[in-house]
């Protein structure tokens, strides 16, 4: 693991924040775009299925979202495997290769089958575009203030999903479902490819000087670092499985909140609208969380983070309105915020950085097939419980999640002032 690219020289390299501020900021920049680029889907996929593919059962409805899940998670070990061994901008710009296609077959798709084909087209490229940007800004930023860069990265990842979110409801209310709201989507390419070709630069040899302080000793093997992230650490594994529910439940909220919106007679406009704040809030809120997870830690942020999802997710099944549909959205959105930072931020305490983004990888492995399992657990129980029995399973399991963080997982950082 320990390769050319891990040791490329270090002697321009300088770690912090506001030593590679411009860096820094133009991956969150093309962060968003990744974001958006997902965010197209998130109001109006489900009817379009409904609508004009004439798709009955939830499972099948649900299944863009197993697609989406399984290729991002198996893109995701990938990616970080790849950035460990020939650098972390080749992966971001493949990433965005891979994206090229998938606004014009989501605009022309003949039959649900090639929308399916998109959305695998957009797990690779999310697992590889997102995580390297993750890894990119953990290599810049050092350890004193990790929680806040992948509160920053994060936000910007997901306000953008947000925006992407409401502007496609909107455009559907007033053009159609297709082709018009997926117009954007051609946009998010060419300027995400265009940003991370010229202008993103390589961190390895950030990661070099970082390695360099710590004199750590050698990495574990390829099949240490799958094991040690899954299973053999407590910390590691903790975090990870907190990564799997906490998709879990998003996966969930993708696919059956715009159906339950609209089994409550909201318009499209509307249910865009409650489909966006749900990552507003979590984008938003994330500026101070994860900031906060370098004060106070990261363990009772994650624990108590999966509980509030838990009561957002309660929420939404006892409201009836507008309303009430958008305090459990929020809620939800706060409680993600709590979680999401701090889980990468976690991994970036435990991991050494010469094994770093393999461990993201693994980690993230799992988070990502959280988006299947929401989705086939979603849809299997809404075809025979109904919709609001399917949201209280994933409720269920999204308490237990934070049951057991805080009952195996050990404080990975000590509260400091930064």
């Amino acid at each position: 693991m320990n390769t050319a690219a891990v040791h490329a020289p270090p002697a321009a390299a300088r770690l912090g924040l506001r030593e590679n501020l411009s860096q820094f900021s133009l991956l969150v920049l093309v962060n968003a775009f990744v974001g958006a680029m997902v965010g197209m889907e998130r109001s109006i996929l489900p009817a379009i299925a409904e609508q004009e593919f004439h798709l009955a059962a939830r499972t099948a409805v649900l299944g863009f979202i197993v697609v989406f899940g399984l290729s991002k998670a198996a893109t995701n070990y990938a990616a970080g495997r790849a950035a460990d061994r020939i650098g972390r901008k080749p992966v971001l710009i493949a990433g965005w290769l891979a994206a090229a296609p998938v606004p014009f077959l989501l605009m022309w798709a003949p039959s649900w089958n090639w929308i399916l084909f998109a959305n695998g087209l957009l797990g690779v490229s999310q697992g590889l575009t997102w995580s390297t940007t993750v890894i990119m800004k953990i290599d810049l930023v050092g350890d004193r203030r990790r929680g806040l860069a992948m509160g920053l990265n994060e936000s910007a990842g997901y306000l953008a999903v947000a925006g992407a979110a409401l502007a496609t409801g909107w455009i559907a209310g007033r053009t159609g479902l297709r082709p018009e709201p997926f117009y954007p989507g051609v946009a998010f390419v060419v300027l995400g490819l265009a940003l991370s070709g010229l202008l993103v630069r390589e961190t390895t040899p950030h990661v070099a000087l970082e390695s360099g302080r710590r004199r750590s000793p050698a990495s574990p093997v390829e099949g240490g670092v799958f094991w040690r992230t899954t299973i053999g650490d407590r910390n590691l594994s903790s975090v990870s499985q907190a990564g799997l529910v906490n998709n879990l439940n998003d996966g969930m909220a993708w696919g059956l909140f715009p159906l339950v919106f609209a089994g409550a007679g909201m318009s499209l406009a509307q249910i865009g609208t409650l489909a966006a704040i749900y990552p507003a809030v979590w984008g938003l809120v994330q500026l101070a969380t994860g900031a906060l997870s370098d004060r106070i830690g990261r363990k009772w942020l994650i624990a108590a983070g999966m509980w509030v999802q838990a009561a957002g997710i309660g929420l939404t099944i006892a409201a009836a309105g507008f309303r009430g549909f958008a305090l459990g959205a929020a809620l939800l959105g706060i409680g993600t915020a709590m979680v999401y930072p701090t889980l990468l931020a976690a991994i970036g305490d435990v991991a050494d950085p010469s094994w770093r983004a393999s461990a993201v990888g693994v980690y993230r492995l799992w988070r990502d097939f959280g988006y299947a399992a929401g989705a086939l657990v979603a849809g299997v129980a809404a075809d025979s419980l109904g919709l609001s029995g399917a949201m209280g399973i994933v409720a269920g399991i999204t308490a237990l999640s934070g049951t057991i963080t805080a009952c195996r997982m050990q404080e990975t950082r000590q509260p400091s002032p930064i």
